[in-house]
């Protein structure tokens, strides 16, 4: 299996932090992500990312959307 390769823009889980984010950068060893609704931004080591599919990133914009229209803050 070959080593996953973050690129700008990729929708990814960072399994360390059990959370999900898109690429925003690269800081040194690190990838900058951000959460998918928006937020502060938060490094991750390369190592525990995890890219998602397609259904896995929908599902998580369908989250913050239906979280949104609730009225919670996320």
């Amino acid at each position: 299996m070959t080593e996953y390769r973050p690129k700008l823009g990729d929708t990814v889980e960072d399994t360390g932090r059990k959370r999900v984010g898109k690429v925003m950068g690269f800081e040194g060893p690190y990838v900058q992500l951000r959460p998918i609704g928006g937020g502060v931004e938060w490094d991750a080591s390369p190592e525990q990312l995890r890219p998602l599919t397609v259904v896995e990133a929908l599902s998580a914009g369908m989250a913050v959307v239906n979280a949104r229209s609730r009225g919670e803050r996320l």
